[in-house]
């Protein structure tokens, strides 16, 4: 019975036929779009539980020496969300920068100019979440006109276009509506803020995405 429950228990996270290990790419020479193709095969992986196999401890040796991401990822600092597990990463794929909020702050610039400039990333992504702590509490804030405590003011102001630009669109489920824009906004502040990384993206060398990924369902919409 012992050994019957062991066997079972590894099933339960058994790696489907066809899914191989994978090590960390010694190139990220690829188009913005190809990219996005991987992060989004990498996703379908993940969501329907038919992860990757992979040994963490081997290639060790090739990413001491460097590394390349295909991927820059502005994230919330949520537990919940970690991005290499979403789109089934591995080691050196994604280049991960986490605020509450995935708000873009000025040392997130600096790091995605870094991986722009240095690392030479392809694409951008901007990844929020539904039921956001901190988008809810901007939301909230901005409703009943409350001041938080701390440092926590300043990330509500960051949020508060988004909150604004989703009020005017009078939806259904204002919180969602809220993270939705809040992507948007991340998106633009990206572009307009940073002449490193806009000029990137207006020369067709680095794309930019944004998308949402659900709790409950673990998918991710992209926007």
């Amino acid at each position: 019975m012992a050994g019957a429950g062991t066997l079972l228990a590894a099933g339960a996270f058994a790696v489907r036929p066809g899914h191989t290990a994978e090590e960390a790419p010694l190139s990220n020479a690829i188009s913005p779009s190809e990219a996005l193709d991987r992060l989004k095969q990498g996703h379908a992986r993940y969501a329907a539980g038919e992860f990757n196999e992979r040994d963490y401890l081997a290639g060790r040796a090739a990413r001491a020496a460097g590394q390349y991401p295909v991927v820059a990822v502005l994230a919330c600092a949520d537990s919940r969300v970690p991005p290499e597990i979403i789109f089934d990463k591995g080691p050196g794929e994604v280049f991960v920068v986490r605020d509450a909020g995935n708000v873009v702050s000025t040392y997130g610039l600096a790091s995605i100019e870094y991986a722009i400039v240095v690392l030479k990333v392809p694409l951008l992504l901007v990844l929020g979440h539904s039921n956001c702590g901190a988008v809810a509490a901007a939301l909230q804030s901005a409703l009943e006109r409350s001041k938080l405590p701390g440092h926590l003011p300043e990330l509500v102001e960051a949020i508060q276009p988004a909150v604004d630009a989703a009020h005017g669109k009078h939806p259904g489920d204002l919180l969602a509506a809220t993270i939705d824009e809040n992507v948007r906004l991340g998106m633009s502040n990206l572009k307009t803020r940073s002449d490193v990384i806009g000029d990137a993206i207006k020369s067709g060398k680095v794309g930019i995405a944004g998308g949402v990924y659900d709790l409950a369902t673990s998918k991710v919409n992209f926007l």
